[in-house]
């Protein structure tokens, strides 16, 4: 584990005993991103409310979760999308699911990201335009680019096979690109999930901290 995982998990472990200060430190490091995860299942204007929705979990259940800094953005990201999904329940309003899930579980994509259309998320307008994919394509790009969850996490997150979510995150940052203007064609960056280092919720690609399963 290194640099900034390292001290995420340290921080973690930390608040687990009761330390504020080191929560705040893990509240600053994870809610951009989660935040922005929230954004794409409920939109902009109930976002704020319900990631904070999640935090209130999260600092209720810390005590009780076991792992390091990759497992806590897996574990928060589930949280996030439980109670993003009771919201939408309680509304009346379902998100918008593209395309037949049992088409995407047998098929692997050959590859995880766009080069191109991920270096292009450090931009507001490309925010908005994921929130243009259809809302399975949308949380993988999303939890695989800017959670920076792999594979494997993201596929419990959302309760699907890995393999599924390599695939709406290849056809989602593939749709991107073409939405950017970019030419190119996807490049297999071999499932890189971003730097962890940037303070907002986009980030840019990087090392892995782990590989997918």
């Amino acid at each position: 584990m290194q640099g900034e995982d390292a001290e995420l998990t340290a921080a973690i472990l930390a608040a687990q005993g009761g330390d504020e200060s080191a929560f705040r430190a893990v509240y600053r490091a994870v809610h951009p991103r989660l935040l922005g995860y929230t954004r794409t299942l409920v939109g902009e204007s109930d976002a704020e409310d319900v990631t904070s929705e999640a935090w209130l979990q999260i600092a209720r259940d810390i005590e009780r979760f076991s792992g390091d800094a990759d497992r806590f953005r897996g574990w928060a990201a589930t949280i996030a999308r439980n109670r993003a999904l009771d919201h939408i329940r309680m509304r009346g309003r379902r998100p918008a699911v593209g395309g037949d899930e049992t088409e995407l579980t047998g098929r692997a994509a050959d590859s995880d990201t766009a080069g191109e259309a991920m270096e292009s998320l450090a931009t507001g307008r490309t925010m908005a335009l994921i929130a243009q994919l259809p809302q399975d394509q949308a949380e993988a790009v999303v939890l695989r680019v800017v959670v920076g969850l792999d594979a494997k996490s993201a596929a419990q997150t959302l309760g699907k096979r890995p393999g599924a979510v390599r695939t709406a995150a290849h056809r989602g940052l593939k749709r991107l690109a073409e939405l950017l203007g970019t030419e190119n064609a996807p490049a297999d960056l071999g499932g890189v999930p971003p730097q962890r280092n940037r303070s907002c919720g986009v980030t840019q690609s990087g090392a892995p901290t782990q590989k997918d399963m």
